[in-house]
């Protein structure tokens, strides 16, 4: 195994590339609070690095609670984990763990100064969700309750909770306008489970993919995109939107390609499809909010 920096070590350890399930809805939740004249700078900036320390502390803390249960071993064919491979102890990354959400609160507080006690709770559940989905002595993330969690939490949560710290208000648009974004969420999280099969199943990691099987998680997969391109649709059809809401179609060909990989790609191949959702994603949320705005 070739030897990393320590900066490299947690830089692997921060996962980059699964930010943009933070950032995609807070875009989209300051998108919608715009078209509807609510818009404010100064929450939807703490939202998002908010979210993003939200972020960081789930992948630390998945990181070294799969490796103390054996779901993260060398057989995995994901991208290399910084505590199994031993670039950083485990009491290490637990402590950068907490100090994450310590910050994350710390700007949660200022977003429950502008917006009161729901910003509070919310802020809570989320960092409550994010520890228990690995952590803890019954990890959801082990039962098969995952998708369901990523969906609520990186879908409703996000895009409804960033609109409410500008409106002190949810509206509908913010509701609808979750639920794609938590689709996708919940698809980066499907090729990642499909991926790890396997091993998940040898450690006793009873995720969606592993209950359903390989052959149910592509199709729900698709599923999951379908939903994320039906909304829009449904937005502007007939009339209720102007044709800007359909902004996030210009993005189907990166959808097509990716329901057209999964009927085939297995093991390290899906490594690729699970960069190209979490680009999806992000590129999907940009044209939504930019969309909803206009």
């Amino acid at each position: 195994m070739a030897p990393v920096s320590a900066r490299s070590a947690w830089w692997l350890a921060v996962r980059p590339a699964t930010l943009t399930a933070s950032a995609a809805p807070v875009l989209v939740g300051a998108g919608a609070a715009w078209s509807q004249g609510v818009f404010a700078m100064a929450p939807v900036l703490a939202a998002l690095l908010g979210a993003l320390l939200l972020q960081v502390g789930a992948n630390f803390a998945n990181d070294v609670f799969d490796f103390e249960r054996g779901a993260d071993t060398a057989e995995r064919m994901g991208p290399q984990r910084a505590t199994q491979a031993g670039w950083i102890t485990p009491g290490q990354m637990k402590r950068a763990m907490w100090l994450a959400f310590a910050a994350a609160t710390l700007v949660g507080c200022y977003l429950t100064y502008v917006a009161g006690w729901p910003v509070f709770a919310l802020g809570m559940a989320s960092i409550a969700a994010a520890y228990l989905y690995t952590g803890g002595p019954r990890p959801y993330g082990y039962f098969g309750l995952g998708d369901l969690a990523v969906f609520l939490f990186f879908g409703f949560g996000a895009v409804a909770g960033t609109y409410y710290v500008q409106a002190l208000s949810v509206s509908r648009l913010a509701i609808m306008a979750s639920i794609p974004i938590g689709a996708l969420a919940t698809a980066i999280l499907a090729v990642n489970n499909l991926r790890d099969i396997e091993t998940d199943a040898r450690a006793g990691k009873l995720t969606l993919a592993v209950r359903a099987g390989d052959g149910p998680t592509r199709i729900y997969y698709v599923s999951l995109l379908v939903i994320a391109y039906f909304v829009p649709l449904l937005l502007w059809w007939p009339g209720r939107a102007p044709a800007w809401v359909l902004l996030p179609w210009l993005s189907l060909p990166l959808a097509l390609r990716l329901a057209a990989r999964m009927r085939y790609e297995r093991g390290l191949a899906l490594n690729g499809c699970l960069v190209g959702t979490a680009r999806l994603e992000v590129i999907f949320g940009l044209l939504f909010a930019v969309g909803l705005a206009l």
